[in-house]
């Protein structure tokens, strides 16, 4: 029997080149794996084609929720954001995806694994450090690193060598990646970031601000312990939550984001993101920490929120970084319990009010009105005392100078 390797396999061009590539240089048993982390219709008639360019077998792994919960939600207790405005969508989900790789791999006795991210990208890393993590020893094979196709059109010309006629056409489309939480798009007039992006072309999930209707949407978003739990005041699983709000965000303008970031590889790569789902929900989260986080603890988990998406961007996911910075943000959300309302319309998101049995906002203290737990001639002794290091340092200052003249 000959040796298998496992390929993860997308169902487009890049991925689908490869069955033939393996059979050819390296004589194994190809069995394609394909990871539905929420990639929609994608996943149309992915057997058919694996096994017509040669394939043993094709996995289909549904693990949607499984992404959402273990996945995306630590993300979003840790409200983690790469570079400022990246909800990194791709980077959540490479992990998992190494994952049930290893796991099947394991399974069918594999003795590689294949994967066809390119030389250029962040994803190479992360999959191949997701597969060192969690099984070591096993073969990594990455054709983009090794062979001579150089192109999209090398890649069909390759395929018609080996009678295998394929419905992809030369490179007329963004290079996307989609799933769950967003879509990203790359390529075409993006590789100039002079150039406007052509959202009439580009847009799946959603519409610009401009083209979003003229009334607003309500919502009101539940949290338990930082953790989703219903919309509108109904109870759900955070996918179905998550699904509700990409339909709501996209209909609205929400979460259009148009990025040039630093790649780990060295580069600046531009791109853009659409999260309207993730966007909201990030939002109403952050609003909810807000009203029940002590103002030390706040100030520091942004640090470790920032830190925290440095690393899942670095595909450190199965790291004991991450793991010790995912303990201390579980630990912050151990209040974070409420319901955040909120309005969308055009691009935008309108705070509507927030509440928490758990809020550290007082009525009583914040009133204009005095209260009975605040008397404002408290106020008289800690302005003399916090002030107290630059009354000194203005009193020195004038003695120096009255000493120099």
């Amino acid at each position: 029997m000959k040796e298998k390797v496992i390929l993860a396999y997308s169902g487009g061009l890049d991925t689908t080149v490869l069955i033939p590539w393996l059979k050819e240089n390296y004589d194994y048993d190809v069995v394609c794996v394909c990871i539905d982390v929420g990639q929609g219709n994608e996943l149309d008639g992915l057997e058919e084609r694996a096994k017509y360019c040669g394939a043993s077998k094709l996995y289909i792994e549904h693990v949607v929720d499984e992404f959402c919960d273990e996945y995306i939600a630590p993300c979003v207790k840790a409200n983690a954001t790469y570079e400022n405005k990246y909800l990194l969508g791709t980077a959540m989900a490479r992990p998992l995806i190494a994952k049930i790789l290893v796991d099947i791999a394991k399974k069918e006795g594999a003795v590689a694994i294949c994967h066809g991210a390119t030389g250029k990208g962040n994803d190479q890393v992360r999959f191949e450090l997701g597969i060192k993590a969690l099984a070591p020893d096993m073969k990594i094979i990455a054709p983009w690193r090794t062979w001579n196709i150089q192109s999209r059109e090398e890649e069909l010309e390759y395929c018609a060598k080996h009678n295998i006629d394929l419905p992809f056409k030369k490179n007329d489309s963004y290079s996307r990646d989609r799933n769950i939480w967003h879509i990203s798009h790359e390529g075409l007039e993006l590789e100039d970031p002079a150039q406007a992006p052509n959202y009439d072309h580009m847009l799946v999930l959603g519409v610009t601000p401009e083209k979003a209707p003229d009334e607003e949407t309500e919502i009101s978003i539940s949290f338990e312990k930082g953790f989703p739990v219903a919309l509108n005041g109904e109870k759900m699983k955070f996918s179905e939550i998550l699904t509700k709000l990409n339909e709501l965000g996209g209909k609205n303008g929400i979460g259009i984001t148009d990025i040039v970031e630093n790649r780990m590889v060295g580069m600046k790569s531009r791109g853009v993101y659409e999260t309207p789902g993730g966007t909201i929900l990030l939002e109403a989260h952050k609003q909810l920490e807000e009203l029940i986080l002590d103002k030390e603890t706040l100030k520091y988990k942004k640090n470790i929120d920032n830190e925290y998406a440095d690393v899942v961007y670095s595909a450190k996911w199965f790291s004991p970084l991450r793991e010790a910075l995912q303990a201390f943000v579980e630990s912050t959300q151990e209040y974070v319990t409420g319901e955040c309302k909120m309005k969308l319309y055009k691009g935008n998101i309108i705070k509507q009010g927030t509440t928490s049995p758990y809020s550290l906002y007082n009525e009583s203290i914040a009133s204009f009105t005095t209260g009975d737990l605040y008397d404002h001639h408290d106020a008289t002794g800690f302005i003399n005392l916090y002030g107290l290091s630059t009354k000194v340092r203005a009193m020195k200052k004038a003695e120096v100078e009255k000493n120099q003249k």
